[in-house]
């Protein structure tokens, strides 16, 4: 996997040799090839709850959508496949349509809380839950109220991590309520003491 084989058209060639950055890309495009996805981006993806996917229309124009679900919705297959089911949205059919006559995609997964951000180029392939009940089994998720209308297979031909500069750090409520749990339990406790020493103070008084 080479992902600057893929992004570096001459046109991107031009302007790094205009600005200055060529010599240094050059060099990662000629020695930066990865066999597969590692175990960092692998457990990166299965923490993701969303990402953004690009996809080309007949029109030439790119069409950009939001993909949402719970925490893990997106399965790696292996290290060169990733999956996921497209839930039942507005019907519009848009990213769908454009798989139809070109497979290629362009998916960006942000990790707002640690400003990660990883950018993956991938081949999509689309499979009908009936098409095959294992894979179907494998992919969907469970506790999610949703209705699957198929499965996406992304074949990934490169992937690469982002800077982190200029990702305003953003919270989910899961991620808040977890890093606050210990204050509130310290105030349970020391609320609790209290009572304890209010109840004691109490009973001293009376003796």
């Amino acid at each position: 996997m080479n992902y600057s084989k893929i992004a570096f058209s001459d046109a991107v060639k031009e302007l790094q040799h205009q600005f200055g950055s060529r010599q240094a890309y050059d060099r990662r495009e000629k020695f930066q090839v990865v066999d597969g996805l590692t175990e960092n981006e692998i457990d990166f993806i299965a923490d993701q709850d969303h990402f953004y996917m690009a996809s080309i229309g007949e029109s030439g124009f790119p069409y950009i959508q939001h993909r949402g679900g719970p925490k893990g919705f997106v399965k790696v297959l292996d290290d060169h496949t990733v999956a996921f089911v497209d839930f039942s949205g507005n019907k519009q059919y848009i990213t769908v349509g454009n798989l139809e006559t070109n497979a290629k995609v362009s998916l960006i997964m942000v990790s707002y809380a640690h400003k990660a951000r990883l950018k993956l180029y991938a081949t999509a392939k689309i499979v009908l839950p009936d098409e095959d009940p294992k894979l179907f089994s494998r992919v969907d998720v469970s506790n999610y109220k949703h209705h699957a209308e198929r499965i996406i297979i992304l074949d990934v031909a490169a992937y690469d991590w982002n800077c982190p500069q200029h990702i305003t750090p953003r919270y989910t409520t899961e991620e808040i309520e977890h890093a606050f749990e210990p204050q509130r339990q310290y105030i349970a406790q020391l609320e609790a003491k209290n009572k304890k020493l209010e109840f004691e103070l109490k009973n001293y008084q009376k003796d």
